[in-house]
């Protein structure tokens, strides 16, 4: 594992991040993280409240819970957790899917989550499958919310999700919230006029290391939570090597750092998203 630095990133210290599945945790039993290179104690003594502190200094970090997770702020909170009005609603099901721990940059597990050009390649015969290589042009821009929004993207898959009794051109639009929050809205397999969504909340562990929680709120079309949770559980079992043995571990900045083709729209514009807000944990900056 490299070795932890600080964050020194006032956008990345003054948000929320998810620390932790709320599944994960036992009240009584400590549970210990890292977040940004600080290592975190998180506890519930009473039963009731958990309580997240930092080990170097022993001093209370603002937490609560939400969507089923648990959140901290390492600094002074300019904004609230991001929204995610698809939770309320009755008729979806709420699933966390697991933390899954990466040994690679959090921005590097955005921009893969980005990617529709690897789905028929390290996806084959769920999300993609040969001779549907081909990313169709789609539109990406940057919103009023100053959110990046990819839409018309458009997909042949042979299993798009549980429910799926065959493959279709599924309906894609990206997301990016925050620097380390991403959400992809995708036709259902069922009810093809709706949309099942899945955030990706990226925790960054170091520069290095992260570790990914999703949340999947899927309509509701008889496949089930357990379904549902290993079927992305899946998915990102088959991203994770991928992730991991990319070079370098953190994301190159630098736009003549690696050479984006037609399909890599919505990365480029992440980067320069990035660049933009000045965050540089997890990234190579850009050369001046």
């Amino acid at each position: 594992m490299s070795q932890a630095t600080l964050c020194s990133d006032q956008v990345l210290l003054n948000d929320w991040h998810v620390i932790a599945d709320l599944t994960n945790l036992i009240p009584g039993k400590p549970f210990r993280t890292r977040l940004l290179g600080v290592a975190l104690d998180i506890r519930c003594d009473d039963g009731a409240d958990w309580r997240v502190v930092r080990e170097d200094d022993g001093g209370p970090l603002a937490s609560t819970c939400r969507y089923g997770f648990l959140w901290a702020c390492l600094g002074v909170a300019e904004r609230d957790i991001p929204s995610v009005p698809e939770a309320g609603e009755e008729d979806r099901y709420l699933v966390t899917g697991g933390s899954i721990a990466v040994h690679a940059s959090g921005l590097r597990a955005v921009e893969n989550f980005l990617d529709m050009g690897h789905l028929p390649f390290v996806h084959s015969g769920t999300l993609g499958e040969e001779p549907h290589t081909e990313v169709a042009p789609y539109h990406v821009r940057v919103t009023e919310a100053d959110e990046i929004l990819a839409t018309e993207c458009r997909f042949f898959q042979p299993f798009a999700s549980p429910s799926a009794q065959g493959g279709f051109l599924v309906d894609y639009v990206y997301k990016v919230i925050r620097p380390y929050t991403v959400a992809l809205y995708k036709s259902n397999s069922v009810h093809k006029e709706r949309s099942d969504v899945i955030v990706l909340f990226v925790q960054p562990v170091d520069e290095e290391n992260c570790v990914a929680h999703p949340l999947l709120c899927y309509v509701k079309d008889g496949t089930g939570e357990a379904a549902i949770r290993g079927f992305m559980q899946l998915i990102f079992a088959q991203d994770k090597p991928i992730l991991e043995n990319q070079v370098p571990k953190r994301l190159p900045l630098d736009p003549r750092a690696e050479t984006p083709i037609r399909a890599d729209a919505v990365s480029v514009h992440y980067r320069r998203w990035l660049r933009d807000h000045a965050v540089s944990y997890g990234a190579i900056p850009a050369r001046l």
